[in-house]
């Protein structure tokens, strides 16, 4: 934005002329114009100590026209004249960045001169871009030092905590704290996707994304949806929103429901703001949808006009509180009945939707009451699934660099999962193991380098983690083939990741707790009749693991009840089932108008 100068009338002579008195006019004229004004003003008055403010709005007009490395110069000339002008380095860094020169813009905004009201913003953008680049410890001390200048930032808060989550960056919390913020503060701006792999508390969860909401998602002037419902027709009209209809786990996930949808009984909408992967998933998710609807480049409300338009008797949101969900366009209630469902997994309460769709493991009666929108248990397993199979390569140990007669512990789980204390289990069970070995999907150069940290601490030979780059969808899968038993995190749990495990007949053991987070594994080990890995204490958990790990029979036991994958196929990979039983879900809840 330009700089704010009081203004005064316009006069067509510029010589001598205070710059205050041109910008009225520059507000009524298209930019290109506003421009050549700027540009006029400062060849005849090119000693006034406005000058600067001039190169400035000039640098902020061509960059709106697109004219970036013009307005890169103009910035470059406002800095010349006044090199504490912090806008100026940060539109300068913004447009470097722009042009892929990320070295260039940190350099600008680490060497910018930082009066107290510019140092905030500046460590603000090189954290944004560090973190970007998954540069995490370097991004993290920037936040830090913002946090430091200003405590009170909500969202630099809630990127400084997950940092540290993905990270590995421990404890999560500074041994001297945080000033001006207390323990309290820092968990409530923790953000939603950070909250599930801090607490199995529910109901601290629920008031972290209420938080967030309260900030980030402001409420619809309208309803539009009929509050009865629409009048009862043949098909019942279902829309699925989402940002992951494309090669993500989500779209792994949901392909199959709505390729088996009954088509006689329902008519199927898909409101896409995916960007486009060129992938053959994408693909097979646009043929499964009887209607694919962009929704990507609509506003807020113009994307939910056009889900009110078509008159869907149940929405599905998809996204829940991860990144691309179109929490406004619901919040307008475009259909009568709002359901959410996989992609996040804890309280969403926005006001607006009705259901979160879920089963009796993940959350069990006894927690429903901490849960908003209300808990929909299915009739079995909550989660979806894709019963067809990729052709897997074949693998061997040493290709993965696995030694050949290890016992093959795994974890192919993102980094901000594993937390301090099941890492601690991890390195108890490495200890009662003398012959495993920790397979870990190698994720970021900063958790990867606290990991050997602590097991180093630990004293763990280093030679015992090995990372594993990562991989297409069909060697992950082949992969974990060659493990003998994976350790799941909590108190965020394998989701995705836990199904495929389980698919390829490989063991798992899961820590379960309050929170259908740390739920998930239950489920699906309940699903396919594996109980017996199930913990509910760390200790339990280190116990079953190497449990598994010494005695062999129950681990080939274990291995018989998975059947190489025959169970998986029978419950989880059952997607006609899956598709009955959630369609009965929609019947259940639908709204019809008398």
């Amino acid at each position: 934005m330009a700089l704010d100068i009081a203004a005064a009338p316009f006069a067509p002579s510029f010589a001598g002329m205070p710059l205050e008195q041109v910008l009225p006019a520059l507000d009524v004229v298209p930019p290109a114009a506003a421009a050549g004004t700027y540009r006029a003003w400062l060849a005849a008055n090119p000693a006034s100590p406005q000058c600067f403010a001039a190169w400035f709005n000039l640098g902020v007009l061509l960059a709106q026209d697109g004219a970036r490395a013009e307005a890169m110069e103009a910035y470059r000339q406002a800095l010349a004249l006044k090199p504490d002008l912090y806008q100026a380095s940060v539109n300068l860094g913004l447009a470097l960045e722009a042009e892929g020169q990320a070295e260039a813009a940190l350099s600008v905004w680490q060497g910018a001169l930082q009066p107290d009201a510019a140092r905030t913003a500046l460590l603000n953008q090189c954290g944004r871009l560090l973190e970007g680049a998954k540069r995490y410890a370097e991004a993290e001390q920037a936040l830090y030092a913002s946090l430091l200048t200003d405590p009170q930032q909500p969202d630099v808060i809630q990127h400084w905590s997950h940092l540290r989550q993905k990270g590995c960056i421990w404890p999560l919390r500074p041994a001297g704290g945080m000033p001006g913020l207390g323990a309290e503060a820092l968990a409530l701006h923790a953000g939603p996707l950070g909250a599930l792999a801090l607490t199995d508390d529910v109901a601290q969860q629920r008031r972290i994304g209420e938080t967030w909401i309260s900030r980030k998602v402001p409420p619809a002037p309208a309803r539009l949806a009929p509050p009865e419902g629409y009048p009862k027709r043949e098909r019942i009209r279902l829309g699925y929103l989402s940002s992951d209809f494309c090669r993500h786990a989500m779209g792994f996930l949901i392909v199959e429901l709505l390729e088996r949808h009954d088509r006689d009984r329902f008519e199927v909408f898909g409101y896409c703001s995916t960007a486009e992967d060129g992938s053959d998933l994408r693909r097979r998710i646009i043929a499964a949808v009887d209607h694919h609807v962009p929704v990507g480049r609509l506003s807020e409300e113009a994307t939910a006009r056009r889900i009110r338009a078509d008159e869907i008797d149940i929405l599905v949101d998809l996204n829940g509180l991860t990144r691309g969900a179109r929490l406004e366009a619901l919040r307008w209630k475009p259909a009568p009945v709002q359901a959410t469902y996989l992609g996040y997994v804890g309280p969403v309460p926005l006001p607006e939707l009705d259901w979160l769709i879920c089963d009796s493991t993940v959350v069990p009666p006894e927690q429903a009451v901490h849960y908003a929108p209300r808990p929909l248990p299915l009739d079995g397993l909550y989660q979806a699934n894709d019963g067809r199979m990729l052709e897997l390569p074949a693998l061997s140990r040493a290709e993965e660099g696995l030694p050949e007669n290890a016992f093959v512990l795994c974890c192919f789980n993102n980094f901000y999962k594993i937390t301090e204390p099941v890492f601690a289990a991890w390195i108890a069970i490495l200890r009662r193991l003398d012959h495993a070995v920790l397979w870990l999907a190698e994720d970021n150069a900063t958790g990867a380098a606290n990991l050997c940290r602590a097991l180093a601490a630990a004293g763990v030979a280093p030679g015992r983690l090995i990372l594993a780059p990562r991989a297409d969808p069909a060697r992950y899968l082949a992969r974990l083939a060659l493990a003998d038993l994976f350790l799941d995190t909590s108190p965020y749990n394998a989701g995705t990741v836990a199904s495929d495990a389980l698919r390829m007949g490989l063991p798992l053991v899961t820590l379960s707790g309050r929170s259908f987070a740390s739920r998930m594994a239950a489920s699906l080990l309940r699903a396919v009749g594996l109980t017996e890995t199930i913990a509910t204490t760390l200790d339990d958990y280190v116990d079953i693991a190497v449990a598994l790990g010494t005695d062999t029979a129950r681990l080939s036991q274990a291995r018989r009840v998975l059947a190489g994958g025959a169970a998986w196929r029978r419950s989880i990979g059952d997607s006609a089932g899956f598709a009955a039983r959630m369609e009965a879900a929609y019947e259940s809840i639908l709204l019809t108008a008398p």
